[in-house]
């Protein structure tokens, strides 16, 4: 898979493919809207990619203090664009 349209197709499907990253497993339940398993497939990581991710969700969640913590720790600032365009920008990333 190598762009965000094979992603998005990939919605249709029951299940995340095994083959996804945490961090793509995490933005693929995200899109499906269970916040709980997304915040799952990143909650113990510690990776700065990872953290990245983890901030995007308390973002959409509207934790505010709790994304921004999250954001340092994967040396990012919150970006001033929609929850929409974070999410397309992190799936690019992880492709």
């Amino acid at each position: 898979m190598n762009s965000i349209s094979s992603f998005k197709d990939s919605l249709k499907n029951s299940a995340p493919d095994s083959a996804y990253s945490p961090m793509l497993t995490s933005l693929w339940y995200d899109a499906k809207g269970d916040w709980d398993k997304a915040h799952a497939q990143v909650d113990n990581l510690k990776d700065k990619n990872s953290a990245w991710v983890h901030a995007y969700l308390h973002r959409k969640e509207g934790d505010l203090w709790n994304a921004d913590y999250w954001y340092a720790k994967a040396n990012k600032t919150r970006p001033n664009i929609s929850l929409e365009e974070e999410w397309e920008s992190l799936v690019e990333a992880f492709l």
